[in-house]
């Protein structure tokens, strides 16, 4: 069940119009801090937010699978929407048994180093054009104070690496 704080901030979210990704978004979050603090581990980034997912699912959230997801991928997504349309406990059994088993994996999925790398790659599966749209997308919905700090972000960084070299 995902705490109160989360939900809230999703329905926060609706209401400012936000896309459902970044609803979605908070549900993830959660589930990271959830390793982070040692609540339960994961394999994998991966993982940790396909279970943030899953849950934005289940809370009613319209999370679509990717276009590329395999055809199991697409079920468990469709299986997610529909418990969220009539939400139920989960059996005690199945429940414990699945808390069990992510209490053994390792902590190390939710850390910086392990997220930058999913998302690196996530990033290098897509193509030019669709990493050109998120930025323009971004310069777009920013605003003067966001693009601002960004450029100064980026010129920090740049800076940093040249020092590097």
């Amino acid at each position: 069940m995902p705490e109160k704080r989360t939900r809230q901030a999703a329905a926060r979210d609706r209401r400012e119009g936000k896309s459902p990704s970044t609803r979605a978004g908070e549900f993830v979050r959660e589930e990271i801090e959830h390793v982070r603090h040692g609540k339960h581990g994961a394999r994998s980034a991966r993982q940790a937010i396909a279970i943030g997912l899953s849950k934005a699912r289940r809370a009613g959230v319209e999370v679509p699978a990717k276009k590329t997801a395999s055809a199991a991928a697409r079920k468990r997504a469709a299986r997610d929407e529909q418990a969220g349309e009539h939400p139920h406990k989960p059996a005690a059994t199945r429940s414990r048994a699945t808390s069990r088993a992510l209490e053994k994996e390792g902590r190390a999925a939710a850390s910086k180093r392990a997220l930058a790398g999913h998302a690196r790659k996530s990033a290098a599966r897509r193509g030019a054009a669709a990493r050109s749209a998120a930025a323009k997308k971004a310069v777009r919905t920013k605003g003067a104070a966001g693009r601002s700090a960004a450029a100064k972000k980026a010129a920090r960084t740049r800076a940093r690496r040249a020092h590097a070299r």
